[in-house]
């Protein structure tokens, strides 16, 4: 497709006239070339959703190391080391992100390492067994997840600088949607050929397919044209980037709408942490075997996730690029209520819940509450604030939120002793202390729209 043949899709999509496109908050250079970096990251972005999905520590890496036979302490620690990672360093990565003009190649080199960790993991299901399985799986998982972090603080600038605002909450959406469906496709495999697959080759394969997706995800991401932006010279040591973190974390303090935006954020969690308690008690309810056992239980949650993304996700973007704000609350809303009824029919209407294919569609239902919850809170940070800013904003909130994650992994013991369903009981309600949180938002999304 030619640059022009772009130009014209992206006017026709947003209903604009050559020479007068909605450029808000843009350079009038960015402006000009806006029609090529939209699609450019919706690809790249699609691409790494789609190796994410197919390199889950919820799903396909803890049924990997269950099947090579790794302890189970150490597939505990999956999610939160692969979630909390990838945000804890942020604060320190901050001012050493903010030294460079152009930021697309940070997030280009986070790439490369995530798909080099992927390689490590495919040969671990190749060669490996037990407790050394387990070890260089989660080793590698380490190194991917603070790759990871590298590239979510340089994205938001990334764009920031290149997609105007009332667009950036279709890039994550559209994205996210494309990705669901090819997961679908993904899905149908281990629910059909492989559904009763034991042995653990094939996951070797699946990671090796993840890592090719990054490696093209990259080649995407170069296309985006960049041009300077604000920057901190003076950040370049350790020791400046420790100050400027300690400096950053005082923005809790001083910014008021940030910091309740951050305790939203940590709130809002429940979309995230409920989704392996479904799973566990889809196993414990003793349903129809072909639907939590093998492959095939894997098969099943991995399609309604993917399904719920590539319906729920363009919408939940369309919606963030008017309020991202009400996004955050709607979606949350809807995993607590959910979170809520799951917990009430576990304790009182047991009946209810002796069939595996509830919490499979209850996993739908969370997996568009989930995507809701991300497409918001995305769009919101990168919408409240410009330049280095919006820098600062990225790295203290998801450091804090890293922070949090790894405090929920401590929690695993706790879990085990009540039960799934009064975790899921916990999550939700403090997802509904958000959405009560989240109404004294300032709406970021309107013109003029000051967010100190």
């Amino acid at each position: 497709m030619s640059r022009s043949a772009i130009e014209r899709l992206y006017d026709r999509l947003f209903d604009e006239k050559p020479g007068r496109r909605s450029c808000e908050d843009l350079t009038d250079q960015a402006c000009q070339v806006t029609p090529r970096n939209f699609f450019a990251e919706i690809g790249a972005l699609t691409l790494t959703k789609l190796g994410d999905a197919i390199a889950s520590p919820k799903t396909v890496l803890a049924w990997m190391l269950a099947t090579l036979g790794a302890p189970v302490a150490i597939i505990g620690w999956l999610v939160p080391v692969r979630e909390s990672l990838s945000m804890l360093p942020q604060i320190v990565l901050a001012g050493w992100v903010q030294r460079f003009a152009v930021r697309k190649w940070i997030w280009v080199g986070g790439g490369i390492v995530q798909a080099g960790a992927l390689l490590g993991m495919a040969a671990a299901a190749w060669t490996l067994r037990g407790l050394a399985a387990g070890v260089v799986v989660l080793g590698c998982l380490i190194v991917f997840s603070l790759a990871r972090a590298f590239c979510s603080i340089s994205i938001k600038d990334v764009q920031g600088k290149t997609i105007a605002k009332r667009r950036r909450g279709r890039v994550t959406g559209w994205s996210a949607a494309v990705a669901g469906g090819l997961t679908m496709a993904g899905s149908a495999i281990l629910i059909g050929p492989m559904k009763n697959e034991t042995d653990a080759a094939p996951f070797g394969w699946i990671l090796l397919l993840a890592a090719g997706l990054f490696l093209s995800a990259v080649l995407v991401f170069a296309l985006v044209r960049e041009f300077d932006g604000e920057t901190k010279r003076d950040a370049a040591g350790v020791g400046q980037s420790l100050k400027s973190a300690r400096e950053n974390l005082r923005l809790l303090g001083r910014e008021k709408s940030f910091r309740r935006f951050v305790i939203a954020r940590a709130l809002f969690l429940v979309s995230a942490l409920s989704a392996p308690y479904y799973v566990v008690m889809a196993r414990d309810s003793g349903g129809e075997a072909d639907a939590v056992s093998g492959l095939g239980a894997l098969g099943w949650f991995v399609l309604a996730g993917g399904i719920a993304d590539m319906l729920s996700s363009p919408v939940w973007g369309r919606f963030a690029d008017r309020s991202s704000r009400r996004v955050m609350m709607t979606a949350a809303g809807l995993a607590s209520v959910l979170g809520i009824g799951m917990w009430a029919m576990a304790l009182f209407a047991e009946e209810l819940v002796q069939s595996s294919w509830i919490f499979v569609g209850a996993y739908f239902f969370l997996s568009i509450a989930h995507a809701g919850v991300r497409a918001g809170r995305k769009t919101y940070v990168v919408d409240m604030a410009t330049g280095n800013r919006r820098t600062d904003f990225v790295s203290v909130s998801n450091t804090v939120i890293g922070f949090i994650l790894i405090l929920t992994g401590l929690l695993t013991p706790v879990a085990e002793k009540f039960g799934a369903a009064w975790m899921i009981l916990l999550l939700s309600i403090a997802g509904l202390v958000g959405v009560a949180m989240a109404v004294g938002l300032p709406e970021v999304e309107e013109e003029g729209e000051e967010n100190s």
